[in-house]
């Protein structure tokens, strides 16, 4: 599935430095919850090879439209997913995970270079980073968000994960194309207080405090990238501005979702979801 003969093997990293498995005893690692699963002409596996982790930032330099190749300090501390079309291996999809233990490992997580998060830092649970999602432009098949959302539900149950978090990005830095979408997250999605991430970043677009204007909900749907509206519709919330992110072309929301905040129709929706998924 596209993997270079001999490259340096991947799979079964640490997330963060740590060992993956519960600490109650439970052995099973991320591998083993997510990894080889499929939906129609897709199949989701862990990065297994340098030329898988090269792939996957080539996607997202595509995706994200930066000028540079698309690599930071996190990534050789992630977990690296990817989605691949069965027939051809055509890659169409990545992302990477980060398994904090609590609150007070916020500092060290991707989301804390831009917003200052001392609220969430007193949070007990165990909490799942996911960042740099993308698909493959011109992708517009429902079954990779699925698939990308089963693997997810596994993980999140076999991990004993309380909160998902990390940066929803829009593509570009023009806020003006997006008033509406932002409008309807300052109307209907902003983070509890008790959460609400605070401004760190020097370059945001304070749109909780700036706009005036009522969403109109067409509009602002048509706007809201993909995973940002999986979140919201489970009952994610997010920052009350947006960072303006130059090096990555985009706008980012911190979003959170808090697993037991889920409605209970969602969650059967989503774990019947991850028992449909077949092993490949």
């Amino acid at each position: 599935m596209g993997a270079a003969p001999g490259g340096a093997c991947l799979a079964g990293r640490t997330i963060h430095g740590r060992d993956v498995g519960h600490d109650d005893g439970r052995a099973e690692d991320v591998a083993a919850m997510i990894s080889l699963l499929g939906i129609g002409r897709y199949q989701l596996r862990l990065a297994a090879c340098e030329a898988d982790l090269t792939e996957a930032l080539a996607l997202r330099r595509q995706a994200f439209g930066t000028c540079g190749a698309d690599r930071d300090a996190f990534d050789p501390i992630c977990t690296h997913v990817v989605i691949r079309e069965r027939v051809g291996g055509r890659m169409v999809c990545c992302f990477r995970l980060a398994v904090l233990e609590n609150g007070s490992d916020l500092s060290r997580s991707y989301s804390a270079q831009f917003y200052e998060l001392s609220a969430l830092e007193d949070y007990q649970g165990r909490m799942l980073e996911l960042g740099r999602f993308c698909i493959r432009p011109g992708q517009c098949d429902p079954d990779i968000l699925r698939l990308a959302w089963a693997a997810l539900t596994r993980l999140v149950d076999g991990m004993g994960i309380g909160l998902l978090f990390g940066c929803s990005s829009f593509v570009g830095t023009e806020t003006a194309r997006y008033r509406d979408a932002f409008a309807m997250l300052k109307a209907r999605h902003l983070a509890p207080a008790r959460w609400l991430p605070r401004v760190k970043a020097p370059d945001v677009f304070q749109f909780a405090a700036r706009l005036r204007q009522a969403p109109d909900a067409r509009m602002s749907m048509l706007a809201m990238p993909p995973l940002l509206r999986s979140y919201l519709a489970m009952g994610g919330w997010v920052s009350d501005h947006a960072v303006i992110d130059r090096q990555m072309n985009t706008l980012h929301v911190f979003t959170g979702l808090e697993v037991g905040a889920i409605p209970e129709g969602r969650k059967r929706l989503l774990r019947g979801l991850a028992g449909d998924v077949a092993r490949a």
